[in-house]
């Protein structure tokens, strides 16, 4: 699915009403219907609703949306916010057809005239996503009484206040805090940063059904994956274990055992057809008793990684888990680049930290290789970011500058590809916020890049999988009583829906 620019949302807009054709209100009012029949289920007859329009065509939405709630709801008040009296054309349409119907509409210029309680349920369509700069000193007013009042807010399009990019300027103080936020035909970016999950709380996706082909041929560099764009390879019967690719993992010093076992059993429940594990000699006992499916190098040092095994039999190699950044491990990393041009790896963990500490080494690393860090990890490879905007920007430009994957991990977590485009994942729960996780999911696209999967699609498809895997593990485990296992245990279930997403 793709994102797109505010800007470019309200170009689809036109082209819709141009080519479809359709009125320009009569598209309000089919978003409209499709915004009530997404919110309808979370209504309560009994409820006290009250709806919050603006002057612009978000309040025009709302306005629309209150005729259709009010024949449902016994209890509704609707504000019509109009600072200068000065309303858009579609919203004048929409506050006449609601006064038509006997609703009552109160027409208010003061946040003082607002009326709202606890128990209420606030349907908020102040400003949608059109909104291009902080809200001024009034309208922020207005922001402060709704955050204060302890309402339910459900948000339309975008939380009021919010904008649709970058919120690096922007006031966090005089922005909505949806509980819900429900927004039209496709997500907006922002929706997609930490900082920002406060204001838009749970996110729905509305089709209002805007014209095939504008949003087929509007370019973005933004995407958010869904299932439907993920395929499986087809595992012939006449196979073998080589033909599942062979893939080196070096991981674990002493102490660590434990982030190798995680990244060797998640690569071997994704498929690889062999895994050699190489660790320090210390581990060689506990490494061949956890995974007997493994072949087990052991390194010259009984602590730490220090030296390379031969690495021209093996289609990927996966480094990091657990490594330690010792001296001995940056000789031996370096001369582990020099010796795999040819050869895509999945960096992680403390080989980041590696090139974090001897940042020449980011112009060895072989082409098309995956890296996957954390924020922190991100960060001490590229600088501090003020915000989330910033960091995704950052990580594009170094995707497009090393011809490198990067997976910037997290809620979200965002695949940055060498043509300059971000691939976010709507997969995951927050009981993936453990010891071991990352570990699991260096294993699972190490062993897809060892399949020759792409590396933008090992990448892809593996965060997916890993989130998908950590999603159907809650079906049956609390968030809080998830461990890095629990995701091993459930990456066939992950595979097996996504192979089955048609038959659903």
């Amino acid at each position: 699915m793709k994102i797109f620019k505010t800007s470019q949302t309200k170009e689809i807009d036109a082209y819709t009403i141009a080519h479809e054709p359709i009125k320009s209100f009569g598209l309000m009012e089919r978003a409209a219907r499709c915004l009530f029949d997404a919110i309808l289920p979370y209504l309560k007859k009994e409820q006290h609703i009250v709806v919050l329009a603006g002057s612009g065509n978000n309040g025009g939405d709302a306005l629309v949306l209150a005729k259709y709630i009010g024949l449902l709801c016994k209890s509704m008040d609707v504000y019509l916010v109009d600072l200068k009296n000065k309303l858009s054309v579609d919203c004048a349409q929409a506050k006449i057809n609601l006064e038509q119907s006997g609703f009552l509409l109160h027409i208010i210029t003061d946040y003082s005239d607002l009326h709202l309680s606890a128990a209420d349920l606030i349907i908020d369509g102040l400003f949608g996503s059109g909104l291009s700069r902080p809200l001024d000193d009034i309208w922020r007013q207005f922001v402060l009484q709704i955050n204060q009042s302890g309402a339910h807010v459900f948000s339309i399009d975008i939380p009021s206040g919010l904008l649709g990019e970058d919120n690096s300027n922007n006031k966090s103080d005089y922005i909505i805090k949806a509980a819900r936020t429900f927004t039209f035909q496709q997500p907006k970016l922002s929706f997609f940063f930490p900082e920002n999950a406060a204001y838009v709380g749970s996110l729905t996706i509305i089709d209002i059904h805007l014209h095939p082909i504008a949003l087929s041929s509007t370019l973005t560099p933004y995407y958010l994956t869904q299932i439907e764009d993920l395929n499986i390879k087809y595992r012939p019967k006449f196979s073998n274990k080589g033909t599942f690719g062979r893939a080196l993992l070096i991981a674990g010093k002493y102490g660590m055992a434990g982030a190798a076992i995680l990244a060797s059993k998640a690569c071997l429940r994704s498929g690889c057809g062999l895994l050699t594990v190489h660790i320090p000699s210390k581990l060689y006992e506990i490494i061949q008793v956890a995974i007997p499916e493994a072949i087990v190098d052991v390194d010259n040092n009984n602590q730490w990684y220090s030296h390379n095994p031969n690495v021209e039999r093996y289609s990927a190699i996966g480094i990091g888990p657990g490594l330690g950044q010792e001296p001995d491990s940056y000789k031996a990393f370096n001369e582990l680049l020099e010796m795999s041009k040819g050869v895509p790896m999945v960096i992680d963990a403390d080989a980041l930290n590696i090139i974090s500490n001897h940042r020449e080494l980011l112009g060895s690393i072989p082409p098309q290789s995956i890296l996957t860090p954390h924020p922190i990890e991100f960060d001490r490879l590229m600088g501090a970011s003020s915000n989330n905007y910033e960091r995704i920007e950052k990580q594009r430009r170094l995707s497009r500058e090393q011809n490198i994957v990067i997976v910037l991990k997290g809620a979200y977590s965002s695949v940055s590809l060498p043509d300059g485009t971000v691939h976010f994942n709507p997969t995951g729960n927050n009981g993936m916020a453990t010891a071991g996780c990352g570990d699991v999911l260096t294993g699972i696209i190490l062993s897809l890049l060892a399949q020759h999967y792409p590396s933008d699609v090992a990448a892809i498809l593996g965060v997916y999988l890993h989130g998908l895997a950590g999603d159907i593990a809650t079906e049956s485990i609390e968030e809080e009583s998830l461990i890095a296992s629990d995701l091993i245990n459930n990456i066939g279930a992950a595979f097996n829906k996504i192979k089955n997403k048609d038959n659903k």
